[in-house]
Order: C-alpha cells, then sequence, then structure tokens
C-alpha cells in the first residue's frame, strides 16, 4: 500500500510574502465565519497559527478597504449577533 506523507509547511513571509499573506487572508475569512472581531481573529491566529497580530491586523486592514460594503454588513450583522452569543 502507498501512502503519502503530507508534510503542511507554512509559507515563510521573508521568502514567500505572497503566499504568505494569502494563507493569512484565508485564515481571516474562516474567523470570519466565526463571527470574529479583528481582535479576536488576531489573537487566535497568534495563539493557533503563530502569526503576528500586527500581521493579522494589516491584512485585515487591507481586506476592510478591498471590501468596504462587505465589513459594513459584517459588523452590522455581527452586532445584532451578539448578544444572543452569550457575550
Amino acid at each position: 500500500m502507498y501512502y503519502h506523507n503530507h508534510h503542511h509547511v507554512l509559507p515563510c513571509l521573508h521568502c514567500h510574502p505572497h503566499s504568505y499573506i494569502r494563507m493569512v487572508q484565508h485564515l481571516i475569512e474562516r474567523c470570519l465565519v466565526l463571527h470574529m472581531n479583528r481582535q479576536q481573529c488576531a489573537e487566535a491566529l497568534a495563539k493557533y497559527a503563530s502569526i503576528p497580530p500586527c500581521i493579522t491586523v494589516t491584512v485585515w486592514r487591507e481586506l476592510q478597504k478591498e471590501n468596504t460594503d462587505f465589513f459594513q454588513a459584517y459588523f452590522h450583522a455581527l452586532s445584532s449577533y451578539r448578544p444572543f452569543m452569550g457575550r
């Protein structure tokens, strides 16, 4: 039987900045699905993916600039969703 040995190596910010930024963007999108705000997302990525919060915040801000309408709707939905989350 043939087994694939999958080693998931995270891209390096210095060696492959485009890949690294795309990875951070993807992780931010996963945080958005979980209804996280920017601070919660930065904390989660720092803890679970070892991504410095300043990188997460910078990528988040760029996404917000590029997708203004989405983020306005997201923040509106998030603010009305929060009271039901027991927070």
